[in-house]
């Protein structure tokens, strides 16, 4: 059966649905970035409050900015902005639900009108953004905004007022920001869900310092007046796969052209920072608090580092999905090593978390058989995760006299296995924004072994730090000689 509004009350009641009204939802909310991960959480709590008669003027509208936002487009155009979200359960079964929270899908390129326009209307209070952590374009080093990219250049370029359109996220909030001041309408809210430090607060810095190279008054109006509060986001979404699709409609009869799938686990800590109103979030479990910090340090640098501990050994090695690594005893030893005794040691307190509770649930979450998390997803755009996830362990670690062999192992593997060819001499896919920067980097070795850890947009001055490249390049050296499950072995035996 085909998914659509006509259609679903005719579906099977193992599939969960709207218990609202979805005629009387009206847009609240412009979302930028409409992926697998925004409809797995963010939607989904909206559609959860929906479910409970509450926050039904909160609608998402969703917008699509690349040119691969078009296939977006034209499955929820097909099915009245309805998708399936199947959480996959570690015994195997599916739990699939309908949600409708998401009201209009626009694709900037067919009309940047009617973005700016969704944007500028007094009923949008929210604007939020999953843009991935590249989408900010902030340089590594310096934490300042990037302007390089030809986009962003033409987008500080344009003649809006002569019919130019903007053209990435920054012109377009800026742009929609400048006429609501005009307009005398209240700002809205910038909420970027995104796996960043302080996201909140980088998205405030690049916004603004892009609104200043366009209009310096302007940049400081959206400094003083628009907010933009932090959070912490976390539920394993990997890529939709042909398999999903299909084992939807065989098991549940609904075709669906895009759904999502993802964990059980989910969670949401949010700085209550909304000077225009938000949904009551914290009646679905949302945790919303004053200080977001000690929270997202957690889920980077246990959750997010641990996926880049686990990711290029295991790929090295022969796996090819995360719970294929976190299944072996051999690795899940070395991820709770490295989540016990180097990433942990460089947290504040947690309120209200036990830590030892949540490693063993992080491995128990990896190893989930049914998510299917591939490990070239994992590996994808190293360049803007390594610096963001782990470089900061490292740092605290060196600084504090702590241990960081596990994850000078970790930087040892993506160079490894950014050199593209894996230990059978079989290509590998390198997904990187930076790809031609790090494959030429790593390919450096042997004639300069610290070669990729020369770039300081990525690692800063640690190749200047004896102890680390000390223990950086034997893992290296031993990666090429002896492979990663080698390497791994012979130093969980010395540990």
């Amino acid at each position: 059966m085909k998914l659509s509004q006509a259609t679903l009350g005719d579906l099977p009641t193992e599939v969960g649905r709207p218990a609202y009204d979805r005629s009387e939802v009206t847009p609240g909310i412009v979302h930028v970035g409409v992926g697998g991960f925004h409809r797995a959480h963010q939607a989904m709590y909206l559609d959860a409050l929906m479910n409970e008669g509450k926050a039904l003027d909160w609608g998402i509208v969703g917008v699509g900015l690349m040119p691969g936002d078009a296939r977006m487009r034209d499955a929820m155009a097909a099915q009245d902005n309805l998708y399936t979200l199947v959480v996959k359960h570690p015994d195997g079964h599916l739990e699939p639900r309908v949600i409708g929270s998401m009201v209009g899908y626009l694709f900037a390129p067919d009309d940047p009108s009617a973005v700016l326009d969704a944007m500028v209307a007094p009923a949008t209070r929210i604007v939020s953004l999953t843009v991935t952590e590249g989408g900010y374009h902030v340089n590594q080093v310096t934490d300042e905004f990037d302007a390089n990219d030809p986009v962003l250049q033409a987008d500080l370029a344009a003649d809006l007022a002569g019919g130019d359109a903007p053209q990435s996220m920054f012109g377009f909030v800026v742009e929609a920001a400048r006429r609501r001041r005009e307009a005398g309408t209240e700002p809205f809210t910038v909420m970027s869900c995104d796996n960043l430090p302080g996201n909140g607060d980088v998205a405030k810095k690049m916004i603004v310092a892009f609104a200043r190279l366009r209009d310096e008054a302007l940049g400081e109006w959206i400094e003083a007046n628009v907010a933009f509060p932090n959070c912490m986001v976390d539920r394993i979404t990997p890529v939709t796969s042909q398999e999903d699709i299909t084992a939807l409609a065989e098991q549940f009869g609904v075709e669906d052209a895009w759904p999502v799938v993802c964990e059980p686990y989910t969670q949401w800590v949010l700085e209550d920072h909304f000077p225009t109103g938000r949904p009551p979030f914290e009646d679905v479990d949302v945790q919303v608090v004053d200080d977001v910090v000690p929270y997202e340090l957690m889920k980077l640098r246990l959750l997010n580092a641990s996926h880049q501990a686990l990711c290029y050994l295991g790929y090295l090695s022969g796996y090819r999905y995360a719970h294929e690594v976190a299944q072996d005893p051999l690795f899940a030893g070395f991820l709770l090593g490295y989540m016990e005794e180097e990433g942990t040691p460089t947290l504040p307190e947690v309120p209200g978390v036990d830590l030892n509770v949540y490693r063993r649930q992080l491995l128990e979450r990896f190893a989930n058989p049914e998510v299917r998390d591939t490990l070239a997803r994992l590996c994808a755009e190293s360049s803007d995760r390594i610096p963001k996830w782990l470089v900061p362990v490292i740092r605290a670690n060196l600084e504090s006299g702590g241990s960081f062999e596990r994850s000078a192992l970790v930087v040892a593997s993506w160079a490894r296995y950014a050199e593209g060819v894996d230990e059978d001499g079989q290509p590998i896919e390198i997904v990187d924004r930076f790809k031609d920067r790090v494959t030429a980097a790593a390919r450096t070795y042997p004639e300069d072994e610290l070669g990729f850890l020369r770039d300081r947009d990525f690692f800063g001055s640690l190749v200047e730090s004896e102890a680390f490249t000390t223990a950086y390049a034997a893992f290296l050296k031993s990666l090429h000689d002896n492979g990663a499950r080698t390497t791994l072995e012979d130093l969980e035996s010395s540990r």
